[in-house]
């Protein structure tokens, strides 16, 4: 007997031993897409046109995922010119190799697939994906990545009835080749044609289908995201205040707002409750800062309500002002925003205890943007220069050790260069060497009358300050060093200034650009090239198996992988 319990004993500790390795090799869950993106007639503004579709549908399909969830997204490319997909706001840990621009991969060619593999790692919040090849974003192929906090990480309100994604943004009823051909012909596209909330347009009065249903007593999640080309706008909803409650992927603090300025590749999401007389309510969104406002208006129904043609343009919320008057109005909204510092982010600890005010700034960048012509063709560069494409990605030359014949590093100063000089520009692929896990302070500084949008691919930042006039060393003095919002994009107001903070920790090779597309197309961005100095698997992924090769570096020997 005594034997036969000890064989009994060793089979049970072999059991555990295996569920233990098994346990300690699981991987977080994973999540597969398949999506076959293609041309189809769409008429947003009402005029027929070729938009871009994902399974058919625009907004495409929701990415609807958990905090450390795996992402795994094949993507058939149907149109007739190559394609590129990218997260944005996903901050992509250790892997720019996913991050869809043309500075890190080979594009998915007409008539091939391509899967991404990328991993929602320590995020929650509200974010989007759009195509970064061409003119594409101006046709559509956008749609909803929705991050979820983990079950055992409290969030800081209670659990909403329903959530709902909002796309709102500026439309163009020409399609994305006719203006890329008008960008290349060397003029502006323009002023746009009109507004749409989820891919529709509607004026007050018109009958229209409910863009989303509440039922009364009932409080709803509206994640709302700017997917437009280049126009600001504001969102107010009828008979309804707003909550705020995150930005792109940080709980705020719960302010109450009647209305909402949101800039040119901004999210946040806002909570509604449904306390007003059960019918229709309009909500509005109008443009910011153009000369001539555009408008569109969309239906929230109560469920049980009084139904269709029950919405009234009675006490419509009073839109904001506009001019310079609206600037300033605009600015102190900005500065009401607020990292709530006692929640939980995408791990148990609180969002604050991060205290970024505390650490010294190891370098200071500065970029002044402006708009040129160069031999008779409208251009818009950083410092004086603009980006151009090379036709091998720049993280592919990089990794295979051939950069030199394909860019130089640091092209663009640290500085602007004098004002007279601002606008002599250089066309040039643009990246600027950057050292891990430096902490840097960059300075934007928008000279024009136009309000601009920055974006930066593959980190969070700290919002730390936008004020009027020019930014001088002393201007650190009104920082917020406490509980800016940690942000992807940020807004710089005309003849403004705004400045961020962050910690290069992400190796690789991310974008920081301009999100107002025609800007961007014509080179208002640059690369961070941020390498891990001992070429370890703890600091970046490898090349991934499936990734395609193009250029310069498609028929030579695969350099050594990194180590662990």
């Amino acid at each position: 007997m005594e034997g036969a319990n000890n064989v009994k004993i060793v089979a049970l500790l072999i059991i555990c031993l295996s569920v233990g390795a098994l346990l300690v090799k699981a991987e977080d869950p994973y999540l597969f897409y398949e999506w076959n993106v293609t041309y189809g007639t769409i008429a947003p503004l009402g005029v027929p046109q070729q938009g871009i579709l994902i399974n058919g549908q625009l907004p495409g399909p929701r990415i609807n995922c958990t905090s450390n969830n795996n992402i795994v997204v094949n993507v058939y490319n149907k149109l007739d010119e190559p394609l590129l997909l990218t997260w944005n706001g996903i901050q992509q840990r250790k892997n720019s190799w996913q991050d869809g621009t043309p500075g890190t991969m080979c594009p998915i060619m007409p008539g091939t697939n391509f899967t991404y593999h990328f991993q929602v790692k320590d995020q929650i919040g509200s974010f989007f994906y759009f195509p970064t090849t061409s003119l594409h974003r101006a046709s559509g192929g956008f749609g909803a990545l929705d991050v979820h906090s983990r079950n055992l990480i409290p969030i800081p309100f209670d659990k909403p009835a329903d959530e709902y994604n909002v796309f709102l943004g500026d439309w163009y009823n020409k399609g994305h080749k006719a203006l890329k051909k008008t960008l290349d012909g060397g003029r502006t596209i323009g002023r746009p044609d009109g507004i749409h909330i989820n891919g529709k347009s509607n004026k007050l009065g018109d009958k229209a289908e409910p863009l989303f249903s509440m039922e009364a007593g009932k409080t709803y999640r509206y994640r709302i995201c700017n997917v437009g080309m280049r126009t600001s706008v504001n969102v107010r909803i009828q008979g309804h205040a707003m909550k705020l409650v995150e930005m792109e992927g940080s709980h705020t603090v719960q302010n109450m707002y009647d209305s909402l300025d949101i800039h040119v590749g901004q999210c946040l999401s806002v909570l509604v409750t449904a306390d007003q007389e059960p019918k229709d309510y309009y909500m509005v969104v109008s443009s910011r800062f153009l000369k001539q406002a555009i408008s569109s208006v969309g239906i929230l129904r109560y469920a049980n309500g009084k139904g269709a043609g029950s919405a009234s343009s009675d006490h419509l919320p009073t839109p904001p002002p506009n001019n310079t008057q609206g600037i300033a109005w605009s600015m102190n909204q900005f500065r009401s925003f607020r990292w709530n510092l006692t929640a939980s982010a995408a791990r148990p600890n609180p969002q604050g205890s991060y205290h970024y005010g505390q650490i010294n700034i190891t370098r200071t960048i500065r970029i002044v943007n402006s708009r040129s012509q160069v031999n008779g063709k409208l251009r818009f560069a950083l410092n004086g220069i603009s980006h151009m494409d090379s036709d091998t990605p720049l993280k592919l030359v990089e990794y295979f050790g051939v950069a030199e014949k394909t860019f130089k590093y640091d092209v663009m100063g640290d500085e602007p260069p004098s004002s007279n000089n601002n606008k002599v520009v250089t066309i040039a692929p643009n990246v600027k060497n950057a050292t891990f896990r430096n902490f840097v302070e960059i300075i934007f500084e928008n000279e024009e009358k136009t309000i601009q949008t920055y974006h930066l691919d593959g980190y969070s930042f700290f919002a730390v300050g936008i004020e009027p006039g020019k930014w001088n060393p002393e201007k650190r003095k009104n920082y917020n060093l406490v509980d800016a919002v940690s942000r992807h994009s940020i807004q710089v107001y005309p003849n403004s200034w705004a400045a961020i903070m962050t910690t290069l920790d992400n190796a690789g090779i991310w974008n920081l650009r301009s999100d107002m597309w025609e800007r961007n197309y014509l080179g208002q961005q640059f690369y961070f090239s941020v390498l891990s100095p001992s070429r370890s698997l703890r600091d970046e992924y490898n090349l991934p198996d499936n990734h395609p090769l193009c250029g310069i570096v498609k028929s030579m020997p695969m350099p050594p992988p990194y180590k662990p």
